[in-house]
């Protein structure tokens, strides 16, 4: 057992990427082998409980093979939002207008309505009493911190909206099977407030950024009610470095971020747990991690043997590529945690030192730009789109213009209505138009939210687009260009997948490339991040998972990626201008691996000859 004393409810959420569902999942499954049976539950719209089981689960309590005891469900955004849908259309259909139903539907097939269904579920699992009755605990893997931090947040906002009023036609479709539920969120709301019902652990990587991500999590919870909080420090490092100077660097590197952790964090009961030679995928992993404790030195050993040296395609090769066009958007996507703000933070100073214009900007709520750049560089600018100044500016804008020539009841009627969690949807938006529609003048490096939650906002893209298309049918006097329309011209957008060298992250990038082939948009490049193949190290533990690598690495540059890089892992962190600068320019040396040519197609590599793959 890794946690003692666990109450009923166990909530694992932390920055992404940091073991959150390594964490949970090994948690149930260690529950489940002392004969409790266990409710495991993913609210993470990039869910990979699955992938680590090796069982397919989806939107439906499932039985976990090899587990006996062990259940599990995936709250997918889409297929919630597909039910709840149902729910509200269904025993209509065949009594209204065909019209009239078309247009309910359209209402309920926004982002926001996908949000609404994902908390409906949520809350229905917390307090569904003849459901949780069944298991003695409900360990819930959740969305990295910004996305979890709404989540929790929604019982309360939705039932202060839903005792004021129930808003105009733009969100009356997801309201409608909302009202209905005022007890249940009230319900939950007291739920995740009791601390002899449910604890929340904390997860984080020993690193500054994440331990201060945990810091301001831990804070923000609390101000919701959320106050009996474990912090679990995940992946340290052996004390032995055995001479090897990247693992001393990383050694050092973690003792001091967890010496100046915030104290917020830092007075809250611990657990530390070591760094695995192995990716936790697989039940026998999971039970080698749980009671074995590692692989044995002669496993350790092997990994070693037979490595000679080659070059890796580099990020400065990329960006020699990128610079071509002189301008556009440049958007990173992937998981949570695989490092696409120091990423998107390492080519934007790379394109402004070589003297253009670029504006770095996030769509993250949990991202922290100013931070990682840490530094004024020429010809850079940073900006963050923050969905509560967003939102601020948009009411204030509505009630300008709508609002202008309304009595006082009919103003009144419209503050309601902007009060409701949709309006913030709507906000962030259009900010991300206006910052895709900036692209086009020069280059715009967005950082983006983890996966689940930008492809929320993808689909607002998308919404809009179709509402737009449909309403200019038949006039010919303006050519309408959506930002959809931008998103999906290789010209003016170049989206690339962030990743990390490692099963659960890859198979997560190729789930995202196909999402975004399905909305026509064709992603122009991959690269994997903190790479032990590219590094240089000797220590046992980091070759082992080094030469864990290799069949991922094959697999991006053989079958998922069109072009891609390999960034290796640094012995010192990458923030500020110059750590940056040196990421990008870092050149990597693997062993035993046929990757010489970052890109995949031969027309490609022969037209960059002379770069620096």
């Amino acid at each position: 057992m890794i946690f003692n004393d666990l109450p009923k409810f166990i909530f694992f959420t932390g920055k992404g990427g940091v073991g959150k569902t390594s964490l949970a999942c090994a948690t149930a499954l260690s529950m489940a082998d002392e004969g409790k049976r266990i409710l495991l539950v993913s609210t993470d719209p990039a869910s990979n409980v699955g992938q680590v089981f090796g069982t397919e689960i989806g939107n439906h309590i499932t039985p976990i093979k090899g587990a006996a005891g062990l259940d599990a469900i995936e709250i997918n955004p889409e297929e919630a939002a597909a039910e709840y849908r149902e729910r509200i259309v269904g025993p209509i259909r065949g009594k209204l207008p065909d019209k009239v139903l078309k247009n309910i539907e359209e209402q309920l097939s926004g982002a926001c309505a996908t949000e609404i269904a994902a908390f409906d579920e949520f809350t229905g699992l917390l307090t569904d009493h003849d459901l949780t009755a069944r298991y003695r605990h409900v360990v819930f893997d959740t969305a990295p911190s910004g996305h979890t931090i709404r989540l929790l947040q929604l019982p309360g906002a939705w039932s202060e909206f839903l005792k004021e009023g129930r808003g105009d036609a733009s969100c009356l479709g997801p309201l409608a099977g909302l009202e209905k539920q005022r007890e249940r969120y009230a319900a939950a709301v007291e739920c995740l407030a009791d601390a002899t019902a449910t604890r929340l652990i904390l997860v984080a990587r020993p690193s500054h950024s994440a331990l201060s991500e945990a810091g301001r999590t831990s804070r923000e919870l609390a101000d919701i009610g959320i106050k009996n909080q474990h912090i679990a420090i995940n992946g340290l490092m052996p004390k032995d470095s055995d001479g090897d100077r990247l693992a001393s660097a990383l050694a050092r590197r973690e003792e001091d971020a967890l010496a100046t952790m915030p104290p917020i964090i830092a007075i809250l009961p611990r657990t530390n747990i070591p760094l695995q030679p192995e990716n936790l995928v697989g039940i026998d992993a999971l039970r080698r991690f749980l009671y074995d404790g590692s692989l044995g030195a002669d496993a350790l050993a092997d990994a070693a043997a037979d490595r000679s040296a080659m070059n890796l395609p580099t990020l400065a090769a990329l960006i020699d590529e990128l610079e071509w066009s002189g301008k556009g958007l440049v958007m990173l996507m992937g998981k949570g945690g695989v490092g696409k703000t120091t990423i998107a933070a390492a080519i934007a100073t790379a394109l402004a030192d070589r003297g253009h214009k670029v504006l770095l900007t996030t769509t993250d709520p949990a991202a922290h730009l100013t931070e990682t750049l840490g530094e004024v560089v020429p010809h850079l600018t940073v900006s963050r789109i923050d969905p509560t100044v967003e939102t601020a500016r948009y009411r204030i804008d509505v009630l300008e213009t709508k609002g202008r020539d309304l009595d006082r009841e009919g103003r009144a009627m419209l503050e309601e209505d902007l009060r409701s969690p949709c309006t913030e949807e709507i906000a962030v938006f259009q900010a991300f138009s206006r910052v895709i529609r900036e692209s086009g003048r020069h280059f715009v490096v967005m950082d983006t939210a983890p996966t689940g939650h930008t492809l929320l906002l993808l689909d607002a893209t998308s919404a809009y687009h179709r509402d737009i298309v449909r309403h200019a049918q038949g006039t010919t006097a303006v050519r309408v260009v959506t930002p959809m329309m931008r998103l999906q011209d290789p010209a003016q957008t170049k989206i690339l997948i962030v990743t990390l060298p490692e099963t659960t992250p890859v198979l997560e990038a190729a789930h995202l490339q196909d999402d975004l082939r399905r909305a026509h948009i064709e992603p122009w490049a991959w690269i994997v991040n903190a790479s032990l193949s590219a590094a240089q190290t000797i220590h046992p533990l980091l070759v082992r998972r080094a030469h864990t690598e290799t069949t991922q690495l094959e697999k991006v540059q053989h079958g998922l990626a069109q072009r891609f890089a390999v960034v290796p892992m640094m012995a010192q962190e990458p923030i500020g201008a110059d750590g940056l600068r040196a990421l990008s320019q870092a050149v990597g040396i693997t062993r035993g691996l046929n990757l010489a040519v970052g890109l995949t197609s031969q027309n490609h590599a022969e037209s960059i000859s002379g770069s620096r793959l």
